[in-house]
């Protein structure tokens, strides 16, 4: 009996951890959002310097796109683009970067992901931008708590410099200037994954029926 009373608390505590956090968004009142066709992931910003990790991170937030209807750019093909022209992202929240951008990737609207912590609490934000006019049409931000349930308590902060510990020690290659590029790993990506999906589910659909 006692045994089966410890069972179901570590599976409470183990859930309530999985739970934990939050997730909201805000789109622009009276905008007609079935006007929208592409739409480009053009930035993933903030804590984690891997491209292999922003490149998962990337196709998550397309994934969320297709299921409002949009039709989301391949993110490596813009971020390809955008590196080529030198455009930064910082460059993005100017009139004159957003125009040189929207120009390179002929789309009406760009997406632009900031995770400014990754750590034992991921802190994850996104904005849709009008390329037209530079107004916000949707911003959304999520953050969750893992507890380091999940392997992400060893340093996912942006000032750790052993990148094993950081991206769970899956190897894709080596980016210049000695940044390792590592995926997240499969605990790690499904806890992003479930974060992103929280995050877009007040997304506005194109679609007349939701699927």
């Amino acid at each position: 009996m006692k045994i089966i009373v410890n069972i179901m608390l570590i599976a409470i505590l183990f859930i309530g951890g999985c739970a934990s956090g939050r997730a909201e968004s805000h789109s622009r009142a009276g905008y007609n959002f079935s006007m929208l066709d592409s739409v480009a992931v053009v930035a993933v910003e903030g804590a984690l310097q891997s491209r292999a990790a922003k490149n998962q991170i990337a196709e998550y937030f397309e994934m969320e796109l297709l299921k409002k209807g949009y039709a989301p750019k391949e993110w490596s093909n813009i971020a390809a683009a955008l590196e080529e022209k030198e455009v930064k992202a910082e460059d993005l929240g100017t009139e004159a970067g957003l125009a040189e951008a929207a120009e390179i990737i002929n789309v009406p609207a760009i997406l632009i992901v900031n995770i400014p912590h990754f750590g034992d609490e991921i802190f994850i934000t996104a904005k849709m931008v009008d390329v037209a006019d530079g107004s916000v049409l949707w911003i959304g931000s999520g953050t969750s708590k893992t507890g380091g349930i999940l392997g992400l308590g060893s340093g996912w902060g942006a000032g750790r410099s052993q990148e094993n510990d950081l991206f769970g020690g899956v190897p894709g290659g080596v980016m210049g200037g000695g940044v390792a590029d590592y995926a997240l790993s499969p605990q790690d990506a499904e806890k992003v994954q479930r974060l992103i999906r929280r995050m877009c589910n007040t997304l506005p659909s194109r679609l007349t029926t939701e699927w």
